[in-house]
């Protein structure tokens, strides 16, 4: 592997936890340098929705308002760079507490993979597509359960 390759591999493994933490954070201005203006992002695995970058982008702030805290403990991340483009898989465990309508909360358990197509860009790698792989979903309560593409799975 020669520097250039590691330098990219490294630049995109970076990418992808700055991912995790501008959610956490609730800083979606951070994911601009992340996506493509023309990214296809697809969360419907874990009840979210699918589209491109700006409609993704204007639903995240009151998806996740409704989770007081969230966790993206991302791992296990696999790069393969060929030229100027990019593909990564990545596991992400994510801990999510919920408010429950009778008071209080429970935490859920997701866990999910992402696979990503990526490209160089002036600025730096960027996402052209992200997709959610459905993995584990745990103590999801009823009235998340019921969302269309939140069905519990197991691999």
């Amino acid at each position: 592997m020669n520097l250039r390759e590691l330098s990219d591999r490294f630049e995109i493994r970076d990418m992808i936890v700055r991912y995790a933490n501008a959610l956490d954070a609730r800083r979606f201005e951070w994911l601009d340098e992340i996506f493509t203006p023309d990214a296809y992002i697809d969360y419907r695995p874990t009840g979210g929705i699918d589209g491109n970058y700006a409609r993704i982008r204007e639903w995240l702030p009151p998806a996740t308002g409704a989770f007081p805290h969230m966790c993206h403990m991302v791992g296990n991340i696999a790069v393969m760079v060929t030229g100027d483009s990019a593909r990564a898989r990545t596991l992400c465990l994510n801990p999510v507490e919920v408010p429950m309508a009778g008071g209080g909360s429970q935490v859920m358990f997701l866990a999910m993979w992402y696979a990503d197509d990526l490209i160089r860009t002036p600025s730096g790698w960027r996402m052209t597509r992200r997709v959610q792989e459905g993995c584990v979903q745990d103590n999801v309560p009823v009235h998340l359960s019921q969302m269309p593409g939140n069905q519990p799975q197991s691999h």
